[in-house]
């Protein structure tokens, strides 16, 4: 108890000193905000993701190096842009909806399709880690394309800190985390294993959740500063970075081909690309994330939760649920979303015209 309590603390401030050092960096060296939450902020919050999934794999539990990473990606998107909508609406940048939620619905995709086989080879992890790669260039070449940042001014409120000291501060905070994240990780997993639940519910909850917290503190703090670019932008980055990254860089250098679960491909891994999918049509939709889209989104997460635990526990109701969500509560959900975008572009349009 005292363990998960003091990873906690930890984890509040690491991410206090994140988000400081962030908007302080961003000053200096004006970068826009997203750019810099889907970096650097991104990926520093996804270190326990990395470590984690390494760590799991060489001890031959592929299993649970897998199912956190997708069940992390989910987490990301339903929690915590979730809670971080309720705290206030996220402003969504045109960049994401043209170019950073397609390239992430197209690293889920590319994923499911290298998984197919039910393995991820070498030469797998090679595939993505070069579509890592390639999506950094499109953002760099994106940054020097960019504009000074918007929402800060360029008289911070630190004018005379040098870059140095806020890289340091970003640094402790990066560490404050990662060591946050294991003490929070080696809690639940001792509880989970107690338990007696199998790797793969493992990696799909208690590890999947573990390793996002520093993921949801990140961007529940930016919310609360108003930096709604880098809470959006850091649930994209590291979604990305698991995928395609984490997923990657696990399969290069795995002992052996990583296995995935049966039960990772018909269901997992549908509702990963069905969620990811459920950004564009919100996205676009007036450019921002409400509160009542991010009721909608914990209230998808609570269904997924549902699954996961009938499953585990043997309820009849787990191939209900299932069958429920992916035949019919998703397909009505994406045509609901399609319908309000399709709303939204005509909107827009008339706006055009009109002006």
């Amino acid at each position: 108890m005292l363990q998960l309590l003091g990873g906690l603390v930890l984890l509040i401030a690491g991410a206090e000193l994140l988000v400081r050092a962030a908007v302080r960096l961003v000053a200096h060296l004006k970068v826009r905000p997203l750019i810099f939450g889907l970096t650097i902020v991104a990926f520093g919050s996804s270190a326990p993701q990395m470590t984690v999934s390494l760590q799991a794999t060489l001890a031959n539990n592929a299993d649970i190096a897998v199912g956190s990473v997708i069940g992390s990606s989910i987490f990301n998107i339903l929690v915590t842009l979730g809670l971080s909508a309720l705290i206030i609406p996220l402003r969504v940048s045109r960049q994401l909806v043209r170019l950073d939620i397609p390239l992430m619905i197209g690293a889920s995709l590319l994923v499911f399709a290298l998984a197919w086989n039910e393995t991820l080879t070498p030469l797998d992890g090679a595939v993505l880690l070069a579509a890592l790669v390639l999506y950094l260039a499109l953002l760099l070449r994106q940054s020097r394309h960019s504009a000074r940042p918007h929402g800060i001014p360029v008289h911070s409120h630190h004018p005379r800190a040098p870059w140095v000291s806020s890289a340091l501060l970003m640094l402790a905070g990066l560490t404050l985390l990662i060591f946050a994240g294991h003490l929070l990780l080696d809690a639940v997993i001792e509880v989970a294993s107690e338990l007696g639940l199998s790797e793969r519910i493992i990696g799909l909850t208690i590890v999947a959740v573990s390793t996002s917290l520093p993921q949801l503190a990140t961007s529940l703090l930016a919310a609360v500063r108003g930096q709604r670019d880098i809470a959006v932008g850091n649930v994209i980055g590291s979604n990305l970075f698991n995928l395609l990254g984490v997923l990657g860089f696990t399969a290069l250098v795995a002992p052996s081909a990583l296995s995935v679960s049966p039960n990772a491909l018909a269901f997992d891994l549908p509702v990963l690309l069905g969620v990811t999918a459920l950004c564009l049509p919100v996205f676009y939709s007036g450019y921002r994330i409400t509160r009542a889209e991010g009721v909608l989104f914990l209230a998808l997460y609570v269904a997924y939760g549902l699954h996961v635990v009938s499953f585990t526990t043997g309820m009849p109701l787990a191939g209900k649920l299932e069958q429920l969500m992916l035949v019919f509560v998703l397909p009505v959900l994406l045509a609901f979303l399609l319908f309000t975008s399709l709303r939204a572009w005509r909107r827009q349009h008339n706006k055009k015209e009109s002006s």
